[in-house]
């Protein structure tokens, strides 16, 4: 997988930012997250990055960077196209995001997840992330897990 810096408002970014609505919102059934929908100014340097990984011209996964506070940065819109998921591109792309992290200087990353996603939840446990209380939109949403990775 090749992975690039793309604009969050890009057909790539966008194309797979749908797809995980769509998917969110049937293991949800039908209820939407408890984020704000991220404004495309938050994934533009000198605070954000947003990340799309290709498989040749098809645009397979993607996460976005942006700022939190002025030491931690937030990861939002990870996803891995369905039928792309089980060969480690979820790894890829998250490595990808700490590694632009750590270039806009966040010594830490926090996330969120949903309670009907225990891959997300392996994944984030076993690259290090350790749970934390909800934080800002989702405190109130017992349906959020949330983490964070010092750097």
């Amino acid at each position: 997988m090749e992975i690039r810096r793309e604009g969050y408002a890009s057909a790539a970014a966008q194309s797979l930012v749908q797809a995980s609505v769509a998917e969110m919102l049937q293991r949800y059934d039908g209820r939407g997250g408890s984020g704000a929908e991220p404004r495309t100014a938050e994934f533009e340097s000198p605070a954000g990055a947003f990340l799309v990984g290709f498989e040749g011209e098809a645009p397979v996964a993607c996460g976005g960077i942006c700022r939190y506070d002025d030491a931690t940065g937030e990861i939002r819109r990870m996803y891995v196209a369905r039928d792309q998921r089980g060969g480690g591109l979820s790894h890829q792309i998250l490595r990808a995001l700490e590694e632009e992290a750590r270039a806009l200087g966040y010594g830490a990353i926090r996330l969120e997840t949903g309670n009907r996603q225990p891959e997300a939840v392996g994944l984030y446990r076993s690259a290090g992330y350790e749970p934390i209380p909800r934080y800002g939109p989702y405190v109130d949403d017992e349906r959020s897990l949330c983490f964070e990775k010092r750097l």
